[in-house]
């Protein structure tokens, strides 16, 4: 996934939510030990940075945020508590201890958005390499497409169906709100099971930004690579129609968070 998002890095950045409080509140709560947290696929690093904060109101230090895109990575928010690292796709259990940290001294891996893209098999032996045994958790989320108004949202989702055709096959699994992806894990204390369990993460925007965030995904760049761009002038009228229905400039969308939650156990 090096590649993937290297053209609209900087859009991405700015565009794409951050996650709720809540959300990191409840990893943290089934984490035993807080110590050290590894987030794969830090991206421009939206989750880093709140897992950051959350560590530092409850005393704690460490965050390992890494990705294989070098592009996304110069977006990444910089905070002395957290090291961004770029690690290759694929990696070596010596390159992992020199890159991530040791075996078994991981708390918590976090992968926001980004674990449909994963080789799960190969990704999977390396978090129950790196985490603490038995009681190391992944927790691993996904947002789904934003709820603005009703006009917007109508707009929306005839341009979500012409953008369908140019996802990767990945995103059935965030279509599915992560229920079919494979999570070998065993439920953390307290759970009958792995998940998802649903939070709602929201963000201001105005028409700009939301236009910002459309043009931000792999799929409409997949599109404008082959010739085809889904954002025509009678499309973006239909939003700027459906925005000023309501008279306000500014709105809240809101985007559906689903979370996989699991300890490594003794495996």
């Amino acid at each position: 996934m090096a590649d993937l998002f290297v053209k609209q890095a900087k859009e991405y950045a700015v565009s794409r939510p951050c996650y709720p409080s809540q959300l990191f509140r409840f990893i943290a709560s089934k984490t035993p030990s807080h110590q050290l947290a590894w987030d794969v696929g830090t991206g421009s690093g939206q989750a880093a940075h709140h897992v950051c904060a959350f560590l530092l109101l409850e005393f704690l230090k460490n965050v390992v945020g890494t990705d294989a895109s070098v592009k996304q990575l110069e977006y990444a928010v910089k905070l002395p508590n957290v090291r961004f690292q770029h690690t290759p796709s694929t990696m070596s259990l010596a390159e992992q201890e020199q890159k991530v940290a040791p075996e078994g001294t991981v708390d918590v891996v976090t992968i926001a958005q980004a674990l449909h893209w994963f080789d799960l098999p190969t990704f999977y032996r390396q978090v129950k390499w790196v985490l603490k045994k038995p009681h190391g958790v992944i927790a691993a989320w996904c947002y789904n497409v934003p709820r603005v108004t009703d006009a917007v949202d109508k707009v929306f989702d005839h341009y979500a169906a012409e953008l369908k055709p140019y996802w990767d096959r990945a995103r059935e699994l965030v279509d599915n709100n992560y229920r079919s992806i494979d999570f070998p894990f065993e439920p953390v204390d307290g759970a009958d099971d792995t998940g998802p369990i649903e939070f709602v993460t929201e963000k201001e925007v105005d028409l700009d930004d939301f236009l910002t965030y459309l043009r931000s995904s792999s799929a409409y760049q997949t599109a404008i690579e082959k010739g085809v761009e889904l954002l025509r002038e009678d499309v973006v009228e239909g939003f700027k129609s459906a925005w000023i229905e309501d008279g306000s400039l500014l709105k809240v969308a809101r985007f559906p968070v689903y979370l996989r939650i699991g300890k490594v156990g003794d495996a």
